[in-house]
């Protein structure tokens, strides 16, 4: 998601107003992009079990609601296989990809990460 030249963006509302990036973030508790329950289900403190593997899990659910990897500017993530994964899903989509010496882990890792997008946003919007 991108802000305009004003820095706005689209109210989930659907009623065409632009918000700041503040009130947009508040919406999202009213209008969650996935279930945000489930998610919390497969938690392990301030990880993810996602597949065989584990990631960061503000940065597997901000990958999800907002398919931005990169958390911006200082910060720094660890990358494991999951993370190398969101990052080939979000360049590449979630398809069959062939990726220049690919490896067994990164291969699963994307299954693996497809299948949470997928059973995330089951049944929403």
């Amino acid at each position: 998601m991108t802000v305009d030249d004003a820095g706005l963006l689209a109210s989930l509302t659907g009623s065409g107003r632009r918000l700041p990036i503040a009130e947009h973030v508040v919406e999202h508790d009213r209008y969650p992009v996935g279930d945000d329950d489930w998610l919390e289900t497969i938690r392990v403190g301030d990880r993810i079990r996602v597949g065989a593997g584990y990631a960061p899990f503000d940065l597997v659910r901000r990958y999800l609601v907002t398919g931005a990897v990169d958390g911006g500017r200082g910060r720094q993530f660890q990358h494991d296989a999951i993370v190398t994964a969101i990052s080939q899903i979000a360049r590449w989509g979630t398809g069959e990809i062939d990726v220049f010496a690919d490896q067994d882990d990164w291969r699963a890792a994307r299954q693996a990460v497809t299948r949470l997008m997928e059973r995330y946003h089951r049944d929403r919007g």
